[in-house]
C-alpha cells in the first residue's frame, strides 16, 4: 500500500541498520520509515488515510514470527494481531529474522528491498545458529 515515491535508503540507511541491530521485532519502526499509504489506495474508508504509516491489524507480522510459531503458547496472552503486540509478545527474544518487516503491507519496498540484499545472509545464518543451540540445550534435557 505504499505510495510511488517511497522512501529512499540511501538517506535512512544509517538509522535502518540502528532499528534492524536492535533484538526485538522492528516492524513497526520500519514501517514510521516508510512513506505511508498512498493516495490510491484500495481500503473502503470514509476518511483521508494518504500518508497515514500505523499499523492496520492485518496480523501478517504475527504470523510470519517464527518466535511465535514455536512458541505458541505466547500468543494466548493476546488477541490482538498489532505490531505492538507482536512487540509485547516477543521483545527481547526476537529472533532477528525480519519476517515482520518483510510481510507488513505498510513497510515501502524499498526497505523490504534492502532487508533482503544486504542482510538475509547474514540473519539465516544468526537463525541457524539459534535453532542449532536450542535443540542442543533440549537434548542435555531430554531424559
Amino acid at each position: 500500500m505504499p505510495g510511488l515515491n517511497q522512501v529512499d535508503v540511501k538517506r535512512i540507511e544509517r538509522i535502518l541498520n540502528i532499528v534492524l541491530d536492535e533484538a526485538r521485532p522492528p516492524v513497526g519502526r520500519c514501517r514510521l520509515l516508510s512513506s505511508g499509504f498512498a493516495p490510491y489506495h484500495t481500503l473502503q474508508l470514509e476518511e483521508n488515510i494518504a500518508g497515514f504509516k500505523g499499523c492496520i491489524g492485518c496480523g501478517n507480522c504475527i504470523d510470519a514470527c517464527p518466535l511465535l510459531a514455536r512458541e505458541p503458547r505466547r500468543r494466548e496472552r493476546t488477541p490482538q494481531r498489532t505490531s505492538f503486540a507482536l512487540e509485547a509478545l516477543v521483545a527481547e527474544d526476537c529472533d532477528r529474522c525480519d519476517n515482520c518487516v518483510l510481510v507488513c503491507p505498510q513497510v515501502d519496498t524499498t526497505i523490504k528491498h534492502y532487508i533482503v540484499n544486504t542482510r538475509m545472509v547474514e540473519g539465516m545464518a544468526r537463525l541457524v545458529k539459534k535453532v542449532e543451540s536450542d535443540e542442543e540445550a533440549m537434548m542435555v534435557f531430554d531424559f
